[in-house]
């Protein structure tokens, strides 16, 4: 009788292994034909956009990262390390073509030999950082580089995976860095991976910022894109090409996929601005960057005081006609950056002194859109307000930045003195709220000439004029020194766009630019990767550094004391069981 129970005991343990593992191999043999992957986090943390899934769909031969996160470092360092391996395993399951290796560029105790490495990833283009951390020893200094180099085929470029926020905490800016792991390294994918760069051009003719003043973000701008300069010159064929197709007829396209125009000081003539009108009509992307007042600090090199004076440039009826007003004012904000001013001499050196400058305001977003989101102040130079056009268009008018709540406007003319500095500040002074400084217009524009031209130019066909657009987007921008760099002092060299060489701040200009143009370019695909939040909790470390003892004993001795117990329980039922 017993043995028979045993049999069968033993029959339906076999039966049960057999169908355990028909089902394992059956499922597996599904898998092999249907893919699928299931994202339980509330965030969806590891749920890839459809943008980086087509990106990594058309690979067509291996990406391979070379990521210097590793070796001993600070937790937070730890947790970006972990975060971007496990994004690039993402990447793997959707394509063979990703590969990536991890690297510790501090691993030789030969400080020589170290320090030839540091060498060869900064002339690579990496950019280290440097932490001081508490052992047991002291204070020591650590070299860290949260830095990838990114490989395609004979193509390579380096990769900051660490964002940098002035004003935030380390915490905040490694938060943001994990949290743009797959903007960055889609990003960096696409880049490489893209046969021809789409090609953007700087207008020139009417005084626009010169190729030295543009240098940087023309550098940086580059490695996506074929970057020109292009004069329009009255000529009609300047940003629009014209095709003559096989049956005689007439086809118009953009020669650029957007136009930037960066500053201008002279007016725009009729026949240039209507070319412009019709690269728009033609789905084309602009990113105007336009002072309305013009003011400089070069006037005040030689004067304690200048006047900021409205510019005319003939273009108030086409952003009327587009859905904003360039107000004709000079915004001072109370938060603003600082300026260096010589106050005297000493021991043959000279005194320099930093002051609140109201006229240079640091901008923040005015609106949850990728284009400014996770990005730090962006510095700007005498700027003016915008406001939006009430107007029956279908345009979307999108606020992109603003100055803070402590606001003062100043109609032009406007008299700037340098002897505000030496008065104390009153905040009262500063009692309007933020200011719009910039838009993101988008939609079915409307031709500024239509119902202006005669019945010639409407029905020629070499001009193809159009009194509506394709949908397309614009951003409108009243400072042109937003995209301008500084120039070293006295070497004359161009500066990183955003860096202030006085201050030694680095401000978000640069990718405030950058994210405008991909988002011009590219729509909001792939910057639309930015919206996504990722929520980390972080270690309350008051708490942590009070009851270090206590969060010890919870996290390492109560989880093996409940395994004992468990384990112990399990013995005795077992006993029990069996000695019946």
């Amino acid at each position: 009788m017993m043995k028979n129970e045993r049999k069968n005991l033993k029959k339906n343990q076999l039966i049960t292994f057999a169908i355990t593992l028909i089902i394992i191999v059956v499922i597996n043999i599904i898998g092999s034909f249907i893919y699928t992957r299931f994202d339980l986090t509330s965030e969806k943390r590891y749920t890839l956009s459809d943008t980086s899934k087509e990106i990594l769909k058309n690979l067509d031969d291996y990406v391979y990262f070379r990521v210097y996160l590793e070796g001993e470092f600070p937790a937070g360092f730890k947790k970006l390390r972990k975060e971007t391996k496990e994004m690039l395993d993402e990447f793997r399951a959707y394509s063979k073509f990703v590969d990536y290796d991890f690297i510790n560029p501090s691993e030789s105790n030969d400080a020589a030999e170290r320090n030839e490495t540091y060498k060869l990833l900064y002339q690579s283009g990496l950019n280290p950082t440097e932490l001081s951390i508490q052992s047991k020893d002291g204070a020591q200094q650590i070299v860290i580089w949260p830095c990838a180099l990114v490989s395609y085929k004979n193509k390579e470029m380096p990769l900051d995976l660490l964002d940098t926020q002035v004003g935030k905490s380390s915490e905040a800016a490694l938060n943001n860095s994990v949290q743009n792991l797959e903007f960055k390294l889609i990003t960096a994918i696409k880049d490489l991976s893209q046969i021809k760069k789409p090609t953007i051009a700087f207008i020139e003719g009417h005084g626009e910022l010169n190729e030295n003043e543009v240098y940087d973000i023309t550098k940086t701008l580059s490695k996506k894109y074929s970057v020109k300069r292009v004069a329009i010159n009255e000529q009609i064929t300047s940003l629009n090409r014209r095709t003559e197709t096989q049956d005689s007829s007439i086809l118009i396209n953009s020669n650029y996929n957007a136009i930037i125009i960066a500053k201008p000081t002279k007016p725009f003539s009729e026949k240039d601005k209507f070319i412009i009108d019709q690269y728009i009509m033609r789905g084309g992307k602009v990113l105007w960057l336009i002072d309305p007042v013009f003011a400089t600090m070069d006037s005040l090199q030689t004067s304690e005081s200048t006047m900021g004076n409205t510019l005319n440039l003939n273009l108030d009826d086409m952003f009327f006609k587009y859905g904003v007003r360039l107000n004709k004012n000079l915004l001072l904000d109370y938060n603003s950056a600082a300026i260096a001013l010589r106050t005297g001499q000493m021991g043959g050196q000279a005194q320099i002194e930093y002051f609140r400058w109201y006229y240079f305001p640091l901008l923040n977003a005015a609106s949850n859109n990728n284009i400014v989101k996770n990005i730090n102040p962006i510095k700007a130079d005498f700027i003016s307000s915008i406001d939006p056009v009430i107007s029956d268009s279908d345009v979307q008018k999108i606020p992109l930045l603003k100055t803070s709540d402590y606001t003062k406007i100043s109609s032009a003319p406007v008299f700037i003195s340098l002897s505000m500095l030496r008065q104390t500040p009153d905040q009262r002074m500063f009692s309007h709220k933020g200011q719009n400084v910039a838009y993101l217009l988008k939609g079915e524009f409307e031709s500024l000439y239509a119902n202006r031209m005669t019945a010639g130019i409407m029905e020629s066909e070499e001009i193809g004029f159009r009194t509506n657009s394709n949908p397309t987007s614009m951003i409108v921008i009243a400072d042109g020194d937003i995209i301008r760099n500084q120039f070293h002092i006295p070497k004359g060299y161009p500066l990183p766009l955003g860096f202030d060489q006085y201050t030694q701040i680095t401000y978000g200009n640069k990718d405030f630019i950058e994210n405008a143009i991909s988002y011009l370019v590219d729509g909001d695909g792939l910057i639309g990767i930015r919206s996504r939040e990722l929520k980390i909790r972080l270690l309350d470390m008051n708490k942590v550094n009070a009851n270090t003892l206590l969060w010890q004993i919870v996290n390492v001795v109560v989880p093996s004391g409940i395994v004992i117990i468990f384990g112990f329980i399990l013995a005795l039922i077992r006993k029990r069981k069996f000695t019946k």
